[in-house]
């Protein structure tokens, strides 16, 4: 690690105890800081948090804010599923209290190169696929973020000649001050988390804080086909490279690819990765075929486009399985790709009106009150031949901790069902 003694003696609240709240904490507390935590929820997955702190030395409130875990702070962690309009925010603000991302504080303690990757679709994909090709390379690289494990759960295991490959969301963005990656990609641009921020303009504007610490001797990756990206090129400071499809290359696949360019690592190094690729768990899955009906899990489709792209690649009638926390996105973008393809669709979760309202009139619409129920409903609704897919649209945290938990629980019941039908 590098820096450590920048946060010796500090003391610090993190607001947010989920995976990167846990891996956070016992990262600043094992280099000298004075670590607390405060979380509003108190629940089964906060409590096994808890169990898995490294010292007991870590104060720890659940259940409430209090400002009494900011006051005095000298730096306060803000987790990425904790808004600007959370109490503990304000009372830093109000009291000057520097406010900052689990990321910003990984990238104060790394080591290793980091390659930073942002958009609204395929950041998983791009990211795992750049991690595979240095490690093809024989390069030691972490891949984590919003991917695996948290960034600072992996800090201590870095030295200077690794690589690191971060998949960031808007959210770990908007409270970084000196986070600087070697090469930053945003993959494009699609409506999505307007729930969060007040307009597109807004949401753009933090996805574009990936690059605002690079300098000269860096690298900006863009998709040349993505029309709002185009012109970011003058706002940076960094050495600009695009990314396009081609016929033999998707878009996730060329971008990656630019990257393995950076580093001078062989293109058939690539081209080998992208064969032997086998895809991602919860993103356009195959789960079972159940007595002619295929399962299809993508849990991780949290956006329109995402669901769009997954019905572009079924060739058959589809029963969708959609729906969780509502992002403020526009469903009828849908459309285009829904028609004549969606025989019917299953809706669960919070979203549950605001889909139906936008999709009436389509298709056949139901409602489920569980992701095992929605399950059931489209096996006894499918024919040989229909895929039913899981491809949510929304958020999953209104029924589930991630959408890596949608995904389990979406491949347990059918699983369930393949084995009660056999």
């Amino acid at each position: 690690m590098k820096n450590t003694d920048y946060f010796k003696g500090k003391k610090i609240t993190i607001v947010g105890f989920a995976r990167s709240g846990l891996a956070c904490a016992n990262l600043l507390q094992s280099i000298g800081a004075d670590v607390s935590i405060t979380d509003i929820q108190d629940n089964s997955n906060i409590r096994l948090n808890a169990s898995k702190l490294n010292s007991q030395d870590i104060q720890l409130e659940l259940g409430r804010h209090t400002r009494e875990f900011i006051i005095g702070r000298d730096m306060v962690v803000i987790s990425p599923g904790v808004e600007d309009s959370a109490q503990p925010v304000i009372w830093a603000k109000e009291l000057n209290i520097p406010l900052v991302s689990e990321i910003e504080i990984g990238g104060i303690l790394c080591p290793a190169t980091i390659i930073a990757v942002t958009g609204s679709n395929g950041k998983t994909t791009v990211t795992t696929l750049i991690g595979k090709i240095l490690e093809a390379a024989g390069k030691k690289v972490f891949t984590c973020g919003n991917i695996g494990n948290a960034f600072c759960g992996e800090i201590t295991k870095m030295q200077e000649e690794d690589f690191v490959v971060l998949e960031i969301s808007s959210f770990q963005l908007e409270h970084i001050k000196t986070f600087h990656p070697k090469v930053a990609l945003i993959l494009n641009f699609s409506r999505n988390h307007l729930d969060r921020y007040k307009d597109m303009q807004e949401y753009i504007s933090a996805k574009k804080r990936i690059f605002m610490n690079q300098n000269k001797d860096d690298f900006f990756v863009l998709n040349a086909e993505d029309a709002i990206s185009q012109g970011l090129e003058h706002e940076v400071k960094a050495g600009v490279l695009f990314f396009s499809r081609s016929a033999r290359l998707s878009p996730n696949q060329a971008a990656a690819a630019v990257v393995a360019g950076i580093f001078g690592i062989d293109k058939e190094i690539s081209y080998k990765v992208f064969r032997e690729f086998k895809g991602i768990e919860h993103r356009f899955e195959f789960v079972a075929e159940v007595k002619g009906v295929k399962f299809i899990n993508d849990s991780k489709a949290t956006t329109v486009e995402s669901c769009r792209m997954a019905l572009d690649n079924l060739a058959g009638p589809v029963i969708l399985i959609a729906g969780g926390r509502h992002k403020g996105v526009d469903y009828r973008t849908l459309l285009p790709s829904a028609r004549n393809k969606i025989k019917e669709a299953i809706l669960i979760g919070e979203a549950k009106e605001n889909i139906s309202g936008a999709l009436k009139g389509e298709f056949p619409l139901n409602e489920a009150t569980s992701l095992e129920e929605a399950v059931n409903q489209a096996y006894e609704k499918a024919n040989p031949g229909d895929c039913v897919l899981l491809s949510p649209m929304c958020s999953s945290f209104d029924m589930f901790s991630s959408y890596e938990e949608r995904g389990k629980v979406f491949k347990k019941a059918v699983l369930l069902l393949a084995k009660n039908n056999n």
